[in-house]
């Protein structure tokens, strides 16, 4: 591979991080607070490719050189294995992989593994109150519902079979990126979402004083009492 199709593989490589970023797609890969390195990362590669790519015509130019040659009689071509670089570039561009959903619910543990013993603050206003599953399954297991009592919650998330069988909400919790995903669960009561798994859903309701234990990791797994569901479509960022 000769130096001026490296750097046409590195400004391919850069242009499809750069087009992941300014789009939602990178949301299936890491986080959202993320995005600004991603961008400087593709613009990186993009300039240093433009450079190489200079340098090459440059090189060509002079009538003494050949076109993997710097003039001295030295080979600049790379390794065939190069090309290899495409294959991330060319999954970017044109595969959209699902989130992580059901099935990674079903086989990895609960998040609800390290006890925060904080002063929780007062729901955000609103009737119904919006959590997030992770911010209520805090506060249900760790604050024993203290913060949650008399409040009607609103929750989003997809639809997972229980270990009691019954659909639960759940929702994959990133602390970077999607290869450290674990899931938040949240057992249901009440008017329980009949639906197939993976299956979106915005449930009202209130909490209820009753845990189980995920049979993955021991976790406690807090319950809700579902008053109303709706579906959803799949969010723009589906972890929290």
């Amino acid at each position: 591979m000769s130096r001026g199709t490296q750097a046409v593989v590195l400004a391919f490589l850069g242009g499809a991080i750069l087009r992941a970023s300014v789009t939602d797609l990178y949301l299936r890969y890491v986080k959202q607070g993320l995005r600004p390195f991603l961008i400087a990362a593709g613009a990186l590669l993009v300039i240093t490719a433009i450079v190489a790519l200079l340098q090459e015509l440059r090189h060509l130019n002079r009538p003494e050189a050949g076109p993997d040659d710097d003039g001295h009689g030295h080979d600049h071509s790379g390794p065939g294995v190069g090309w290899l670089l495409l294959l991330p570039a060319l999954a970017l561009l044109f595969v959209v992989p699902p989130a992580l959903g059901a099935d990674t619910a079903a086989r990895a543990g609960s998040a609800l593994t390290d006890n925060r013993d904080v002063a929780y603050p007062p729901l955000p206003p609103g009737d119904p109150a919006e959590l997030t599953l992770l911010d209520y399954g805090y506060r249900a297991v760790y604050d024993h519902g203290r913060t949650l009592q008399d409040r009607r919650i609103q929750l989003t998330g997809f639809l997972a079979p229980g270990p009691d069988r019954q659909p639960m909400l759940a929702r994959i919790v990133l602390s970077c990126c999607a290869a450290d995903g674990v899931p938040i669960k949240i057992g249901l009561r009440g008017q329980v979402p009949q639906a197939p798994a993976n299956t979106w859903v915005r449930a009202t309701g209130r909490w209820i004083p009753h845990t189980a234990k995920d049979p993955v990791n021991d976790a406690d797994v807090p319950y809700f009492q579902v008053e109303d569901w709706q579906h959803m479509p799949v969010p723009a960022e589906p972890y929290e």
